[in-house]
């Protein structure tokens, strides 16, 4: 609990400016709500029932003139606290928003530097639901929790100082009721934690359950499947609805025996009140001041108890910031900086073996060397790793065992932006953004002229394609690159890769999606694009193979031959029983 405020609090620092002034509002507002009923209390007592006035110099004022001076007093005083509340609801809301733009920055910065090991495995919608909802607690936390309770207990000790003022014992009784309701509040606080825990853990299991439904909406709609998925959602959300009902019950529970312990106590106050103006010891306008702020008083607790029903909800959800914050990414950065020179260097996978589940490996003892400038093709039929092996040089994961250096030092040496910044990588499938076809393509190389990515586009043969368009480059793609056929979209990723320009060059499948013309075309684009670079296809197809230099043979997560195209087929094995197998003009699997 320490640690978790202390946490929260830092963010509070940068702001701790306008938090001071905050607190002087509040302090200014719980003096003009202290001032309320005195106006009253003086027209009871020195007007109505024409005492003296105890203060000399206002001693000699009529009763009109002082009857009149209260109510302008009156005025004042509510216009006045109007613009105090005014001004500190301005005052806490905005270093609020900025203390949650700083923690909801902070969580999506961290997001994007954990491993892909972590982002497959954690539901996208619940990250969502985490930077979008979770966030906002760090300002309820501060601005409707800490506030608020500030406000109150200045309230609730200048209520009493005055109280006692007034007549001892009836303050005596009122400050009893305290000790009952923090024992109240005792006995319900672990239930409100976790009722509040769960509430959050089942809206974000709904965030969840929209994004894998809105994107697989293709899927859903081709197995017509929309009724079975609407049934799922109904029952999603009523779970959900059902989660956060308890919540607000056992709110509404402690806030409704507040209530009953506040009215029987203040029936016993009012009471003896009653009973000490009959004696004489209270004035009626006292006992107006004692009720008003009696009556004050017992609605500050009562508030206090909702208040910290929102403190356990947003504690919770600030924690649940918190554990994704401390989460540390299973990929250390490393401290050199890989240059363009270093990363032409020859790069080399010694005994490397990986596996995305424990006791299921996907590469065993791979051995590979790549000498600078050399086009590789790595082949073989689906699920032996060929991706893998790849995604293991950009460091999306790391290897159980064995490691890949690049120019004689382990890649884990290097910065992961560093090496990352050296390498370009046509993606299978293609990944597009949606924003301009420009910003597509100038992606990898944003400060690109409008030239550069036009060159980029023709050597991909994209071009004609772009003009034709009624916005050109500033023409907006679809989600999910949804306006594009698949080989638009995958020309698109290519003339990205081309403009980046970088040593190390990944193909994966570039021209998978593209006909016998088009691809015919792009390969000559790509023939200039890989010119004195160290590139990587992943292929299927023969015309894609047959122009690199050498070709690994990937079979059960092992590579099982390498060589040149001829020296393979001169010998039989893995690659020339599968080149000759039927339609292997068109492709190799």
């Amino acid at each position: 609990m320490n640690s978790l405020l202390r946490r929260t609090f830092s963010y509070l620092f940068p702001y701790r400016w306008q938090f001071l002034i905050s607190l002087c509002q509040v302090f200014l507002i719980s003096a003009f709500e202290l001032l309320k009923p005195w106006p009253f209390k003086i027209v009871l007592d020195f007007v109505l029932e024409d005492k003296p006035l105890p203060w000399e110099m206002v001693a000699g004022l009529s009763g009109v003139l002082l009857l009149a001076a209260c109510c302008l007093a009156t005025v004042l005083i509510y216009a006045v606290s109007a613009i105090l509340n005014l001004w500190n609801s301005y005052t806490t809301i905005s270093f609020g928003q900025k203390m949650v733009n700083d923690l909801r920055g902070e969580l999506y910065n961290h997001l994007q530097r954990l491993s892909l090991k972590f982002h497959n495995h954690w539901p996208v919608g619940d990250l969502v639901y985490r930077i979008t909802a979770d966030t906002f607690a760090i300002q309820t936390l501060c601005t409707n929790g800490l506030l608020p309770i500030v406000s109150t207990l200045v309230l609730i000790v200048a209520m009493f100082v005055i109280l006692l003022r007034l007549d001892v014992l009836l303050t005596l009784i009122a400050l009893g009721i305290c000790p009952v309701l923090f024992f109240l509040l005792s006995f319900l606080n672990h239930k409100i934690s976790s009722a509040a825990l769960r509430s959050r853990q089942a809206e974000s299991a709904i965030y969840s359950f929209v994004q894998q439904g809105m994107s697989s909406i293709r899927g859903i709609q081709a197995f017509t499947k929309e009724e079975e998925e609407y049934q799922k959602f109904i029952r999603a959300s009523q779970g959900s609805l059902n989660a956060n009902l308890r919540f607000y019950l056992i709110q509404s529970f402690y806030g409704g025996i507040t209530n009953v312990v506040i009215g029987v106590w203040g029936a016993v106050l009012l009471w003896i009140a009653a009973h000490h103006v009959m004696a004489g010891t209270l004035t009626i306008g006292g006992l107006i001041v004692f009720i008003s702020y009696l009556a004050y008083l017992l609605a500050s607790i009562h508030q206090l108890s909702h208040t910290w029903g929102l403190v356990e909800g947003a504690m919770v959800g600030v924690q649940r910031v918190f554990d994704l914050l401390n989460r540390e990414s299973d990929l250390q950065d490393g401290t050199r900086v890989l240059s363009a020179e270093t990363a032409r260097g020859i790069i080399a996978w010694k005994n490397v073996s990986f596996e995305y589940l424990p006791e299921f490996p996907v590469l065993k003892n791979i051995n590979l060397v790549v000498q600078p400038g050399e086009k590789i093709a790595i082949v073989g039929s689906t699920g032996t790793g060929k991706s893998t092996l790849v995604n293991l040089l950009a460091r999306f994961y790391d290897p159980q065992l064995g490691q890949i250096t690049i120019n004689g030092r382990d890649i884990r040496e290097f910065t992961i932006k560093s090496l990352r910044d050296q390498i370009s990588m046509v993606l299978q499938p293609p990944l597009v953004f949606p924003t301009t076809i420009r910003e597509n393509i100038a992606y990898g190389r944003s400060h690109s002229t409008p030239d550069e990515v036009m060159a980029a586009a023709k050597v991909a043969h994209i071009h004609d394609f772009i003009c034709q368009l009624p916005d050109g480059y500033e023409t907006l793609i679809g989600e999910q690159g949804s306006t594009l056929s698949e080989g638009q979209k995958q020309r698109l990723t290519i003339a990205r890769a081309i403009l980046r320009d970088t040593p190390i060059l990944i193909l994966d499948e570039p021209t998978s999606a593209m006909d016998t013309e088009t691809e015919a075309l792009v390969m000559d684009g790509l023939e200039q694009l890989m010119a004195g670079k160290t590139t990587f296809i992943i292929a299927h197809r023969l015309s894609t193979i047959q122009r690199t230099d050498q070709i690994v043979v990937m079979q059960f997560g092992q590579v099982v031959e390498q060589g040149t195209f001829n020296e393979l087929m001169a010998q039989p094995g893995v690659f020339s029983t599968l080149y000759q197998m039927p339609l292997r003009e068109h492709q190799y699997h």
